[in-house]
Parts: structure tokens; C-alpha cells; sequence
């Protein structure tokens, strides 16, 4: 059994962090008013935008020396980002070298992030929080249902998060139950870890896809190559959180095609609805932990902080 996630009490500290991209100075001044207000304590490296280029918030060691202070310290036990976008996959060589601390920490992002959950969830076996970054809460973009969940997440007492699903195939509208845990992420970024020796392994588990901006026919392409890589053989169910394009037309495209096909050629439930990625809601998502589905026409999912 994996180590359960910790839960913060008031004054913890939490480790800010950009492994990718940068955000506006403004939206981290708020995201670190936003955590002082739940009675935390934020921790802001001086030079978290030092080197700062076009696509990256630092350079790659200013950026790796912010992770790996997080991650070691000893006396935080939460690391939260403060934007995705590019950048996350550079820092792995190096993060490889790290000797796993013996206690997880609290780690929450997503989008680019998705490449330091797959590590942290395969090489440590970690659970991690797939969630809004930080910076959201600061600008008062996320819902009320957002900031309850994640304050759950943070402080506790630990619920079950119950998310409703719709089928997308038949193995999903079959009545039954699927026992796993959920990994996975942003699908372009899952893809990008192919052929690395940190490549993405779904097997067992259920897979969260989510994206943005990616045109039809990559997305396509995309699970055309996970399919002949194997990737959906030994995994217990597919679903979609949001997926979605700028212009309208390739956006009907891509719910009207694309994922249709994909589902109707799997022999594994691919589902959709899951209120998680670049929508209007994002809820966070524990990956490696407890969950549950509940397949059918009117299909739920059941997720809580219990390790697997």
C-alpha cells in the first residue's frame, strides 16, 4: 500500500513553483495573498522568473534547483504550481538523479504538469493532485465547488469526490464496476513522454485525458499512435475530461469525430463529462488513489485520498 497524502494544518508552508512557464508578477502576488488566506504560508524562490525567456518561467537549473528544493524540504509538505505551458519535460534528467524523499507531499498542477505527475506517480509512487494551479484561485477564477474540493484535499477530513460520466461504447454502457486508480493528464504531454525512459504506463488504471488547442487531426494522429503503441491494451477505462479548440467547427469535429471513432474502436469504457482540464471547471482530480466506477447508462466515478 502507497503512503497516504498528508493533510496541512494552519501555518504550514507551501512551496509555489513554475517548472514550465511564467505567469504575470501580478497573478503570483495574488496567488500568494490567496494562500496566506486559507491560513498557509507561501514559499516564493526569488528567482522562480530568474533567466525568464519567451516559453520558460527560468532557465532549466534555476527552474530544477525550485523543484528540487520543494520536493527535499523538510519542512513544507505541499508544492503547488503556478502555471503549465511548456517547459516541465526538460527538468527530468535531472529530477531522475533525485533520491526519493521518505514521505509524499501534496502535489498540485496540471496541463504541462502532467509530466511531473507521471514521474511522481511511476518512478516515486507518489499520489498527486491533478488540480487548478495555484495562480486560478488567485485571479478568483475557480468556482466554489473547486475551492471546497481543494481545501478538502488540503486540510481535510478526506471525502469521496463523485463525478458524473456519460458512455461513449458499448464496454461503457454495459452495467458493472471498475476498481482502479486514475493517471494520465494532458494527452499531448502523455504523448511526449513515448520512447522516454519515463514513458507514460497506463496499465491497470483508468486515464484522464484533457487538452486544448490541439486541431482534429492531431488529436488523431495522437491516439492513432498511443493505439499502435499499445498504450490501451492493459488499461481498465478511458475518460475525457475537457478537450477543446478555439474555433468552433474543429471543436464539433473533434466531439462529432474524432473521439467517437477512438471510443467505438476500443474494447476498454471510454467515458466523458469529467469536469477536469482547461474548461470552466476544474475539479481536482487525486491520481493513484482509490477509485471507482460505476459503469452504465448513467455512469459515475468515486475517487477518494485512500492510497491503492
Amino acid at each position: 500500500m502507497l503512503a497516504s497524502l498528508p493533510h496541512l494544518e494552519e501555518g504550514s508552508i507551501v512551496d509555489i513553483i513554475a517548472p514550465a512557464s511564467a505567469c504575470e508578477v501580478s497573478e503570483l502576488k495574488s496567488a500568494v495573498k490567496f494562500v496566506k488566506s486559507l491560513g498557509l504560508r507561501p514559499r516564493v524562490s526569488p528567482k522562480i522568473f530568474h533567466g525568464k525567456t519567451p516559453i520558460l518561467a527560468a532557465t532549466d537549473k534555476e527552474r530544477f534547483g525550485q523543484l528540487k528544493a520543494a520536493l527535499l524540504a523538510k519542512d513544507s509538505c505541499a508544492i503547488w504550481c503556478i502555471r503549465g505551458g511548456y517547459g516541465s519535460i526538460r527538468l527530468l534528467p535531472e529530477l531522475a538523479k533525485l533520491k526519493r524523499p521518505k514521505n509524499p507531499k501534496l502535489f498540485m498542477g496540471y496541463s504541462d504538469i502532467t509530466t511531473l505527475h507521471i514521474f511522481l506517480n511511476q518512478v516515486w509512487k507518489w499520489p498527486t493532485i491533478h488540480s487548478p494551479m495555484v495562480g486560478r484561485f488567485g485571479r478568483g477564477d475557480a468556482t466554489k465547488q473547486e475551492l471546497k474540493e481543494v481545501k478538502s484535499i488540503l486540510f481535510g477530513p478526506s471525502e469521496i469526490f463523485h463525478h458524473e460520466l456519460s458512455p461513449l461504447n458499448k464496454a461503457a454502457r454495459k452495467s458493472g464496476t471498475i476498481r482502479s486508480s486514475i493517471v494520465g493528464g494532458n494527452l499531448i504531454t502523455l504523448q511526449s513522454s513515448l520512447g522516454t525512459p519515463w514513458s507514460f504506463d497506463p496499465a491497470g488504471k483508468i486515464i484522464l485525458f484533457e487538452d486544448l488547442g490541439e486541431k482534429p487531426h492531431r488529436l488523431d494522429r495522437t491516439f492513432v499512435q498511443m493505439e499502435q503503441a499499445g498504450y490501451f491494451k492493459k488499461a481498465k477505462a478511458v475518460i475525457f475530461g475537457d478537450i477543446l479548440y478555439h474555433h468552433g467547427p474543429d471543436l464539433r469535429l473533434i466531439w462529432k469525430d474524432v473521439i467517437p471513432r477512438f471510443a467505438a474502436r476500443q474494447k476498454i469504457p471510454v467515458f466523458k463529462d469529467l469536469q477536469s482540464g482547461h474548461g470552466k471547471v476544474n475539479r481536482p482530480i487525486p491520481f493513484l488513489t482509490k477509485a471507482k466506477i460505476k459503469t452504465g447508462s448513467k455512469a459515475e466515478l468515486e475517487i477518494s485520498l485512500s492510497p491503492v
